[in-house]
């Protein structure tokens, strides 16, 4: 009789259990902290991935400025485009050119 009862509290497995939880209770508080600082350093990579995104993304587009305004700065610097600029402003170019100056 006395193995029947052993084997039935063998078996009952909501009092082993209980009794391996409490038992174990540290271990188990340590295996919880170790789970909630897992999920926190995935939402912290993950926020770093899309900040690097955002970032780069940016960044692109302040290189398609930059070209930009460097091609029309191009453009209007050529001597053809300022002399239509400063003839808006009632200004002439010297048809002859550049005076040339000789040093000897």
């Amino acid at each position: 009789m006395s193995q029947i009862k052993k084997l039935s509290g063998y078996l009952n497995v909501s009092q082993r259990s209980t009794e391996l939880v409490f038992g174990n209770f540290t271990f188990v508080l340590f295996l919880g902290f170790l789970g909630v600082l897992y999920i926190a350093n995935a939402h912290f990579a993950e926020k770093g991935v899309r900040d690097i995104q955002r970032l780069q993304k940016e960044i692109k587009e302040l290189k398609w400025e930059y070209t930009s305004i460097k091609s029309e700065t191009m453009y209007k610097s050529m001597q053809s485009q300022i002399d239509l600029s400063l003839e808006k402003e009632g200004l002439d170019l010297d048809p002859r050119g550049p005076k040339v100056i000789l040093v000897e």
